[in-house]
């Protein structure tokens, strides 16, 4: 069947039909990942938006739902070079057009993604329809594009009620294992034909509480808090301040989600009276965003966005620079940045983009991409170990 891109400025683009049998306006935007199609579709921070992969073939190896970040695709839209018709892998539930028609995405394959991709790097990110209609009138369709907004969407993806994750046992294979170890033989790996002793991570966070407001967190930062041994309750996007702080935990994360951070004006309020008290707070992509919104700063919404899994990320304070996974289109303006409440600590080596905030005299520090990747690569997980380092810390303080 055949199917039809219409942008806001008037670009059709002719392709065949994938996924659900809808027509759909939303957010055209592109993501630059050579994988990850799964974590991409199920990540609430594309809830809004509909999604053009520039990597030409997708699908190949399948839906893996072990690797889905969340329980369902959030996308309003889907767009490929080309659709994999026969996936690959042992691991494989399904194909990509099952899971796109599963979940109720629409999308369109088979137009040139490349040309569609330089249209929003040039003129920015704009709306689009996906139809299958033939005959639409152009004009009534531009109206209508025009007028769409993605709309307050955190309280779309945000989970319904709070609901804890406890903390896991990471086990590695025989061998040298990247920072501290331990060996305990209560643990074996069965999968060869004797049982063999293996190491075990230390839980580095053990009888760590944090709580975790989810204004569309990818379930990998509640794990990767797990995997160090925290304990880790989440919140829904409008928990009052009061109700976190009166669990008293030993640190509180904010988590990436979707849309103008603008428009959150409740909760920026309540992360402002998170801010005025002394408790650890780390902060992902969104979270980063409405932290600065409330103390002060300010943001603005980028010409096409970041969103992939190779950006490149200077550390200020340390002149490295990191590959990360990201995937925003809003960012904090530093020029409108008080240094006596908040100073840059990380900045974009492509553009030149606020990539993070260390806060004066504050337990915070915020960055805007995903340091708990998926997909994307694991340069930055140490931004969690940092997390748990300052949580300890300031619990010896409160102790001494």
């Amino acid at each position: 069947m055949k199917a039809f891109l219409i942008l806001e400025d008037g670009t059709v683009f002719e392709g065949v039909h994938i996924g659900a049998d809808r027509e759909v306006i939303s957010e055209i935007v592109f993501n630059t990942s050579m994988a990850g199609y799964l974590e991409v579709l199920t990540d609430p921070s594309y809830a809004g938006q509909a999604v053009c992969m520039t990597y030409p073939l997708i699908g190949n190896y399948g839906i893996c739902r072990e690797d889905m970040e969340s329980v369902r695709a959030w996308p309003d839209g889907f767009i490929a070079k080309e659709l994999s018709r026969i996936p690959s892998n042992f691991r494989c539930d399904m194909s990509i057009q099952e899971f796109l028609e599963e979940n109720g995405v629409p999308g369109i394959a088979g137009i040139d993604t490349r040309a569609l991709t330089k249209i929003l790097r040039e003129k920015g990110t704009m709306n689009g329809m996906i139809t299958t209609r033939e005959h639409v009138g152009l004009e009534e369709v531009l109206l209508q594009l025009k007028a769409y907004t993605t709309g307050k969407v955190v309280e779309k993806v945000t989970c319904r009620e709070k609901h804890i994750v406890k903390p896991t046992v990471t086990l590695a294979e025989n061998g040298p294992l990247a920072g501290a170890a331990r060996f305990d033989s209560a643990f074996y790996e069965k999968g060869g034909r004797e049982h063999k002793p293996t190491l075990v991570k230390t839980l580095n966070g053990a009888g760590l509480k944090v709580a975790l407001l989810d204004f569309g967190a990818k379930d990998n930062i509640a794990r990767s808090l797990a995997e160090r041994g925290c304990e880790v309750t989440v919140y829904p996007a409008f928990t009052t301040a009061e109700e976190i702080i009166e669990t008293r935990p030993d640190g509180i994360m904010l988590s990436n989600g979707p849309g103008d951070p603008k428009e959150c004006t409740s909760i920026i309020r309540e992360i402002r009276k998170l801010y005025d008290t002394e408790i650890p707070i780390f902060a992902i992509c969104l979270g980063h965003q409405l932290m600065a919104l409330a103390t002060g700063a300010d943001t603005y919404k980028m010409k096409y966005g970041h969103r992939g899994g190779n950006h490149p990320v200077k550390d200020l304070e340390t002149g490295k620079v990191y590959i990360t996974s990201q995937n925003h289109g809003y960012v904090v303006n530093t020029d409108r940045l008080d240094p006596k409440v908040a100073v840059p600590a990380f900045v974009n080596v492509n553009d030149g983009t606020n990539e993070g905030l260390a806060y004066t005299g504050k337990n915070i520090f915020t960055v805007q991409y995903h340091p708990e990747a998926c997909p994307g690569p694991q340069d930055s997980r140490y931004l969690f170990d940092r997390f748990i380092d300052r949580m300890k810390k300031e619990g010896s303080a409160s102790h001494a």
